[in-house]
């Protein structure tokens, strides 16, 4: 992958720092270790605002993840292509579903080293059910899954359990979707009311 704000040398370490401080601030506590692996996928949840980013990449500092996400591709046109790469950015084509999953599956098999955090619910807006994909790509490309999220009912962010997917979804997901169960989004409201759609991609 391309070089990002993560392995830029002295900025890494100063951000990493300058994370740690800012979440105690704000009255954060961080969770969890960084995975010893080195090829994984985050589920990224809560997904209801922008902050969410926001902390994600200050847990992501603090716990020394060089953390990669999935954005739209129109948001790659100049000038502002190299700074979401350096960010951390790879673009997809939403309109391309079941391709896109074959390419980041692709992806992660042409790299030795890859941490790609994706928020299933797929959108910020209100959505009934997860959708899949995160899983049809750790399946395919036989790596695990770690658990991620931001808590801002607790101020709690952090990483959980990691899981291998075994190729049986429903039984792989009660495990997921039982340490998800009273995590709070930013804007509860548009929390997911049911958990889980098998087919949704």
């Amino acid at each position: 992958m391309k070089s990002t704000i993560y392995g830029t040398p002295i900025l890494s370490t100063v951000m990493h720092y300058m994370a740690r401080f800012l979440l105690y601030s704000a009255g954060w506590q961080v969770k969890g270790i960084r995975p010893q692996v080195k090829k994984y996928i985050l589920i990224a949840f809560p997904h209801t605002s922008n902050w969410d980013f926001y902390y994600t990449l200050l847990i992501a500092f603090s716990l020394k993840i060089k953390l990669y996400a999935l954005a739209k591709k129109e948001l790659f046109r100049p000038p502002f292509g190299p700074l979401m790469g350096w960010l951390g950015m790879i673009p997809v084509d939403r309109s391309q579903s079941n391709n896109k999953v074959a390419a980041i599956i692709e992806t992660f098999n042409t790299h030795d080293a890859l941490a790609l955090a994706i928020p299933p619910s797929g959108t910020r807006g209100k959505v009934m059910v997860w959708k899949s994909g995160f899983y049809h790509i750790a399946h395919g490309a036989g790596i695990p899954i770690v658990m991620a999220y931001v808590d801002y009912g607790r101020k709690v962010g952090g990483l959980g359990p990691l899981i291998t997917p075994s190729g049986d979804m429903a039984k792989d997901m009660v495990g997921i979707l039982e340490f998800y169960r009273g995590i709070t989004g930013k804007h509860p409201q548009k929390d997911v009311d049911a958990p889980f759609d098998p087919a949704g991609r």
